[in-house]
């Protein structure tokens, strides 16, 4: 009998299943065997042999299952606004709350990510009646313009308050009273989020009834080194932070260390390989395209914050 289930959520696309196989190798490892992991990976195109590629890391306290999600989308996924190499998976995880009446309470993890900790600790974290539990998104803390946007157009109160939704405990059944999947459907016909897409989503339905969690359950590149690193709990390669294309991205040596256990190792060092000076060049240009995008947006609205 164990001691309690966590209920996990990935969201992809077949492009993504090397990294995925790297993010569940290292939650297995830090796991604990007095709980069962139930982990769901979300997806609308995924081949049968990624699946099983996946599938393999089943264990006695470890469930794998893969729900497509084609059907349930079919209505609203013209809506579903998608930039550069974001796709319609994104979303997924908004969907959670009435996909899954059974639970009162999931974790959503992106699948650029490295555990180094056991995730049942963040699952167990209190949030009371708040709708979620995150982490101050470290790209909106660290770049002015983002910051203006997360105040002005997305409508958080303080940047620092703006959190990033790659790493989401759900209060499933606070978002459920809250109408949670009426509300985003609803402003997906009204407004529409170019920079951040979901994320920006969230923060607007969710602000002020947020739990802000330890940073080191989303400890991101851009953020800087850290003094203790023993007390890092879980890495998250956002954006253009890595690996897998650039060197000396910063907490690389975790993810090596777990995707040379995987059988992907090999795919994803071909990856790396074929990454080239022009790929490279246009993370550069998406970069300041965003950065325009996001002053664009705030010099479309008035600014009383003074």
């Amino acid at each position: 009998m164990y001691k309690q289930e966590i209920p996990i959520f990935f969201a992809i696309d077949d492009g993504y299943i090397p990294f995925l196989s790297v993010a569940i190798k290292s939650l297995i490892k830090n796991s604990s065997k007095e709980n069962k992991y139930s982990i769901r990976i979300l997806y609308t195109n995924v081949s049968k042999e990624n699946q099983e590629i996946i599938k393999k890391y089943e264990a006695e306290n470890v469930f794998i299952e893969f729900v497509n999600l084609s059907k349930y989308i079919e209505t609203i996924k013209d809506k579903l606004y998608t930039r550069d190499y974001f796709s319609a998976t994104t979303y997924f995880r908004l969907f959670l709350p009435d996909l899954y009446p059974q639970y009162k309470k999931v974790l959503y993890l992106d699948s650029d990510i490295v555990v180094l900790d056991d995730i049942s600790k963040l699952y167990n974290t209190e949030i009371g009646n708040n709708l979620v539990g995150a982490t101050p998104d470290d790209v909106i803390q660290t770049i002015e313009v983002f910051r203006n946007y997360s105040e002005l157009v997305v409508g958080v109160k303080d940047y620092k308050k703006y959190f990033n939704a790659g790493i989401l405990l759900m209060n499933l059944e606070e978002l459920r009273k809250f109408d949670f999947q009426e509300k985003f459907t609803y402003l997906l016909s009204t407004v529409k989020f170019s920079v951040a897409q979901d994320q920006d989503y969230l923060n607007r339905l969710c602000k002020g009834r947020v739990t802000l969690l330890d940073k080191n359950w989303n400890r991101m590149p851009v953020g800087g080194d850290v003094e203790n690193r023993e007390d890092l709990k879980l890495i998250h390669y956002n954006l253009a932070f890595k690996p897998w294309h650039f060197e000396n991205i910063l907490f690389e040596e975790y993810f090596w260390k777990y995707a040379k256990e995987t059988e992907c190792i090999n795919k994803i060092l071909e990856i790396k390989e074929n990454f080239t000076y022009e790929d490279r060049l246009q993370y550069s240009i998406g970069d300041k395209k965003l950065r325009a995008l996001a002053q664009k947006e705030c010099d479309c609205v008035g600014d009383d914050r003074k």
